[in-house]
């Protein structure tokens, strides 16, 4: 894993060496006095390293703000959103200028091999194939401002019928919420938060479930996340699992602890009775886990997905699984859990599955990116969560709440 987070920040770094490259033809073409071509570059030099300064923590220890303040308007969205689009208009132009070279080497081998055929230049193709180029690179950036004002906001509620043939009639059409990768911070703030708490209660749900990530790498957004949503109700309790970021920011007993105090329970590795009428289902949640490492992160990791969980398991009775990570649905499928509901991917939060299935980030990691998986043994819902990791936009994976109708079937 070290070497593929070596290699992806080797692609950014050349990535923004190429950026830079252009910006000085640029600026070489627009100013002819050396004075002032000299005054520009440093001038962008400046604003680039004051932002990457600001992001890198190295102006205020990064402390992560839970509004939005003019600092993260002005240094650190347009940092992080020009290092997203940035990267992804270089990696277009890298494949499209292959593309092009793949295409016209055979004919500049046929020109050395057969010296009396002679190339005429065309002026015309040149600029067709530059404009093209310029197109290509400004995609990104068009999509990046569109996920930015547009995408991140677009909440969708996503009503999902699950069918559970040993669904005891007391809790036919029981109505379960669920949102996820809250990710609190200046671009999903406490007052969005406490919106979208107020937006699941009026949704009506018998039961409410957080499947992780309250906080990303900053432990002091715990307590403001916690009080955000501790004015989430239902009548069966609302009840929650913790993700990487929460065991990343070594946040897991203590937010634990915040969330008890405002009456919600986070399940570790632990299982609750949810009864009605006199029959109940089964409950259970679990600590993030995964079988990668991420970077210097290796809290989670095992060499076994759900290890232990069999003994939560009641054969007699509905069993549900929160779990942040949705790979552990395989062996959530082994073990007949019926119904397993995850987040951890944000569907992509970058997504073009619109055009092909296979054009979301997240696959690379994971096949199960967003909405339902069926497979013998159980089913999984991925919910796209509402926040953001990194750059702070969603194209094609909008924010998600979902509302799952309990039926037999």
């Amino acid at each position: 894993m070290p070497s593929v987070f070596a290699f992806i920040m080797a692609i950014v770094c050349a990535s923004q060496l190429y950026w830079l490259w252009r910006a000085v033809a640029r600026i070489r073409k627009s100013f002819r006095k050396p004075s002032a071509r000299v005054a520009a570059a440093a001038g962008l030099l400046a604003v680039y390293f004051l932002m990457l300064a600001y992001n890198a923590g190295w102006l205020n220890g990064r402390n992560t703000p839970v509004r939005l303040t003019a600092a993260e308007i002005l240094l650190g969205a347009p940092f992080t959103c020009w290092l997203g689009c940035s990267l992804a208009a270089f990696l277009l132009l890298m494949v499209y200028w292959l593309g092009v070279w793949m295409f016209r080497a055979p004919l500049w081998l046929a020109r050395k091999l057969r010296p009396p055929v002679r190339e005429i230049e065309s002026p015309a193709r040149r600029v067709f194939l530059h404009r093209t180029a310029n197109v290509l690179a400004a995609a990104p950036f068009a999509g990046g401002a569109y996920g930015f004002f547009k995408g991140r906001l677009d909440l969708e509620i996503t009503r999902q019928p699950i069918r559970l043939p040993r669904l005891p009639k007391a809790f036919e059409g029981f109505r379960i919420a669920q949102l996820s990768d809250i990710h609190i911070g200046p671009f999903m703030t406490g007052d969005q938060i406490r919106s979208y708490a107020a937006l699941a209660n009026s949704l009506k749900p018998d039961l409410t479930v957080l499947t992780g990530d309250f906080v990303t790498w900053d432990a002091a957004t715990q307590l403001p996340v916690v009080q955000a949503l501790s004015g989430l109700t239902a009548p069966y309790g609302v009840f929650g699992c913790l993700g990487n970021h929460d065991a990343w920011a070594l946040v897991q007993d203590s937010i634990t602890a915040l969330f008890r105090q405002v009456g919600i329970r986070i399940l570790r590795h632990e299982r609750v009775a949810i009864a009605a009428h006199g029959e109940s289902i089964n409950l259970m949640g679990i600590d993030y886990t995964s079988k990668r490492a991420m970077g210097s992160h290796v809290e989670g990791i095992v060499q076994r997905y759900l290890a232990g969980v069999d003994a939560m398991v009641d054969p007699d009775r509905v069993n549900i699984l929160l779990s942040h990570n949705p790979d552990t649905f395989d062996r959530a499928a082994e073990l007949g859990i019926d119904l397993s509901l995850a987040g951890h991917t944000h569907g992509g939060q970058a997504s073009l599955e619109f055009v092909s299935p296979q054009l979301a980030p997240s696959r690379l990691v994971t096949p199960y990116v967003a909405g339902l998986f069926v497979k013998p043994g159980g089913q999984l819902y991925v919910n796209r969560g509402i926040g953001t990791i990194g750059v702070p936009i969603r194209i094609g994976a909008p924010p998600e709440i979902t509302i799952y109708e309990l039926t037999r079937g």
